[in-house]
């Protein structure tokens, strides 16, 4: 993203270790000077990595960033960061304002909370979507099992191929976005050991999660190679692959994060959903009450991740997967034995630890 390919990539290390995800978004809460029921009816504040634009998952951010507010009477801000060092004075601004809540997103915060925490000690901070190496006092972490809703897409994936080859097209090549591509293989084969699954081609550049031209490039390039599903995991990229996507026949796209069938009609079967904006409300209010622990991870079995295709509106989503409900029941019974515990989905973010 802003800070470019060299220092991301530089931070592969840690967040290999990092018990929560990236795909950017999270939530800073900030009770400055008082215990955390002075925050009720305060004001929150949601920093975004970047502009909001067409990023799908940021707006989700926002959402639940007012969804909170309401829930504890306040009211929300937002800011919109453009590079490490807005990011950065975007987050001590919020401190020194003595916001109740400011919410941050994803793993670019990663050396600028540590930071900040230690500036602001009475200051607590909330971080979705990722967590620091070293849990502090005030800080609190809420993070996905993104590879378990990813496995159930590639289950779906390989079950409605007709060629029997998928692939996946990601932002760019770090231990966490394998959490997506990596499920997403390990779904197909478990459903079908014979599908062909596509080696990741991955956007890169100077900004690979809103290029949706290079995404598009790759993406054609799979399909060319005869994939016929597509995971779409570049984020404000996505956009690209459908078009890509809609330009070939017989072949359908999973959006990631939120419901992208809308956006693009008869072209995306399903997508892996991030309940960020739900996660983000339940930690407001824990870390209001005291009751939140410092790291708490949703997955399948807390609702926090799910396809779209799984919901009670499936027939109105605008995804085809509606359109096999045979398919769906399926798919059911893998989310139901992942919650269950009987079908474990490794993590690429902590193999070999």
């Amino acid at each position: 993203m802003g800070e470019g390919m060299g220092k991301i990539m530089g931070k592969q290390g840690r967040l290999r270790r990092l018990a929560g995800p990236i795909a950017a978004m999270a939530a800073l809460l900030v009770a400055a000077g008082a215990g955390p029921a002075s925050a009720a009816g305060g004001k929150l504040v949601f920093i975004s990595p970047n502009p909001l634009g067409v990023n799908d998952f940021l707006k989700l951010g926002k959402k639940g960033a007012e969804d909170a507010a309401a829930a504890i009477g306040g009211e929300a801000r937002i800011y919109e960061s453009t590079d490490p060092a807005t990011r950065r004075q975007n987050v001590e601004a919020a401190a020194r304002e003595g916001a109740a809540i400011v919410i941050v997103l994803g793993f670019e915060f990663g050396d600028i909370v540590p930071d900040a925490a230690t500036k602001f000690p009475n200051t607590k901070f909330l971080i979705v979507d990722q967590c620091i190496q070293k849990l502090m006092p005030n800080v609190y972490c809420a993070v996905f099992r993104e590879h378990e809703g990813a496995y159930l897409a590639g289950a779906e994936a390989a079950l409605t191929s007709e060629s029997g080859t998928i692939g996946a097209v990601g932002a760019l090549d770090i231990p966490f976005l394998h959490r997506f591509t990596d499920g997403f293989a390990a779904g197909a084969k478990a459903v079908n050991d014979e599908v062909v699954v596509s080696p990741t081609l991955w956007v890169g550049g100077d900004n690979p999660f809103s290029d949706p031209v290079r995404a598009q490039q790759q993406a054609v390039s799979m399909l060319g190679e005869g994939a016929d599903r597509v995971l779409a995991a570049t984020s404000g990229g996505n956009g690209g692959i459908f078009k890509a996507v809609e330009a070939a026949p017989g072949s359908l796209a999973f959006g990631v994060d939120v419901n992208q069938c809308p956006q693009a009609p008869g072209v995306v079967m399903d997508n892996i959903e991030k309940k960020v904006d739900v996660a983000l409300v339940e930690a407001v209010k824990g870390i209001l009450a005291g009751t939140q622990a410092p790291l708490t991870s949703y997955g399948v079995k807390e609702g926090g991740i799910t396809l779209t295709g799984l919901g009670d509106d499936v027939a109105g989503s605008k995804c085809l997967i509606a359109q096999h409900p045979d398919v769906i029941a399926k798919v059911k019974e893998i989310r139901d034995a992942i919650a269950a515990g009987t079908v474990s989905v490794a993590d690429p973010l902590t193999a070999g630890q």
